[in-house]
């Protein structure tokens, strides 16, 4: 074990592979090794770290890859296969000098998920980049090659969003919602990070050991572009990294068969608009996909606000589209396991898959991946005149936009070069945008609390 100058307990070592990931082809190495901006080793090693550093729940990506700015990783090609050297990784993810198995899965997992998507996504000419109509098979493909499907297995996969940043009271109510979920057979996916994705895993992982569930699933969702900030939470077993939020997203509601909806910021604003927009396609109308916002009696002024929201910009509709359920855990789980059993029959009638959601259609607004910096927030067009789906993507798009200057590396560089993000659009929208917005810095659900936050964004009128 060693120190670094920062005082930070690292460690440097050779790590074996799990999994099939175990050999690799010399044109493989070469790219993981290339430290030019055709290269995937500047995202291998941000993410290998993302993965090592499970343990410290951050918010920051730039101080983590500045805590850690010593730390690297090597491909060592051998004949019986291939092994990683580690040089000054976070001394928390061993234990005698050994690393944690589930760090070291989810570490080849990474390793498994950039080489796929760079060799058969990004590269393969039978994907259009720029052709949202490729993207469900991009996501299929992904997820498949991470044997997520499961192909007998009955629609029991329970998607939870929230916040990585909520108090206490809610924390502790996501592990008890997660409680019933477990002790009702359900499988749990989030976006693999710290609060209300670690505590409903946390949960269910207890409930399954009551009900001797051997092998239950919780599966971690994540981006490059996220990953360092919101570092896969230790009850992940299955980690899959996605190219971009817009493909992540799909494969939430693509794999999932119902949604939960905790507290959160920005972020969980975004996931919220997102599944309401494809919900509110009238092609979707009669697939059953249930919905449920929940938390704490004290997070009922947060959902009042959240439920206004969508009802000011998006309409009765829009609401009739979810259950707000407030302190009642089992009744959350009752209420998805009525509502998994709904999907069930509907899948079976309609032949669809229990394991992909192929009948679901979104709408290309949802696919096109949107890159947030100063120019495409400034052009947004958020106005109340727009059809409500269009409303609902590029609303989308603004929280996006704000998550990316939150905490994402190169969205934080962009704020601190340029000054915030400028948003403008129908004084009455921008009124509730701000509101919505102010009341998430208002409640420290922008960054962990104790930490400064400056906002990265600004209303023009």
């Amino acid at each position: 074990m060693t120190t670094n100058h920062t005082s930070v307990y690292t460690i440097t070592t050779t790590v074996n592979p799990v999994g099939s990931m175990r050999v690799l082809s010399n044109r493989e190495v070469q790219k993981l090794q290339d430290t030019s901006k055709r290269g995937l080793h500047r995202l291998f090693r941000q993410c290998a770290l993302a993965v090592l550093n499970g343990e410290h729940e951050g918010d920051s990506a730039e101080e983590l890859m500045a805590l850690y700015q010593n730390f690297d990783i090597r491909i060592i090609q051998e004949q019986r296969g291939l092994k990683l050297k580690l040089y000054n990784a976070p001394a928390d993810a061993f234990v005698a000098g050994k690393l944690i198995r589930g760090v070291r899965e989810n570490l080849f997992s990474v390793l498994r998920d950039i080489l796929y998507v760079s060799a058969h996504i990004t590269e393969d000419p039978r994907f259009d980049q720029h052709s949202t109509t490729d993207t469900t098979h991009m996501v299929f493909e992904i997820l498949r090659n991470a044997d997520a499907f499961i192909t007998k297995q009955l629609p029991n996969t329970v998607v939870c969003w929230g916040g990585h940043s909520i108090s206490r009271e809610e924390y502790e109510y996501t592990k008890v919602v997660g409680y019933q979920l477990g002790l009702r057979y359900m499988n749990i996916c989030t976006g693999c990070g710290p609060g209300a994705m670690k505590g409903p895993m946390k949960g269910a992982y207890i409930g399954h050991a009551k009900q001797r569930v051997s092998r239950g699933r919780f599966i971690g969702l994540t981006e490059p572009g996220i990953i360092a900030a919101e570092s896969p939470n230790p009850i992940v077993n299955e980690l899959i990294i996605l190219p971009d939020i817009e493909k992540r997203l799909e494969a939430f509601v693509r794999l999932g068969h119902g949604i939960i909806v905790f507290p959160g910021g920005p972020g969980t604003c975004e996931e919220i608009l997102y599944i309401i927009g494809i919900l509110l396609n009238p092609a979707n109308r009669e697939i059953p996909f249930p919905l449920v916002f929940t938390g704490p009696a004290s997070a009922r002024p947060y959902f009042e606000q959240i439920d206004r929201f969508i009802g000011k910009t998006l309409g009765p509709e829009a609401q009739s589209l979810y259950q707000i359920i407030i302190d009642d855990p089992v009744e959350v789980s009752r209420t998805l396991r009525a509502g998994l059993e709904q999907v069930t029959r509907f899948r079976r009638k309609q032949g669809d898959a229990y394991y992909f959601n192929w009948l679901l259609t979104i709408d290309e607004q949802f696919r096109k991946t949107f890159e947030p910096n100063h120019a495409s927030m400034s052009a947004l067009e958020l106005s109340l005149s727009l059809p409500t789906h269009e409303l609902a993507a590029n609303l989308r798009k603004a929280m996006s936009g704000v998550v990316a200057g939150n905490i994402k590396e190169d969205g934080v560089a962009a704020i601190r070069q340029h000054g915030p993000f400028q948003l403008s659009g129908d004084a009455e929208l921008m009124n509730e945008v701000d509101a919505l917005l102010q009341s998430f810095v208002d409640q420290y659900r922008m960054k962990l609390p104790g930490s400064h936050y400056e906002p990265c964004y600004e209303i023009v009128q």
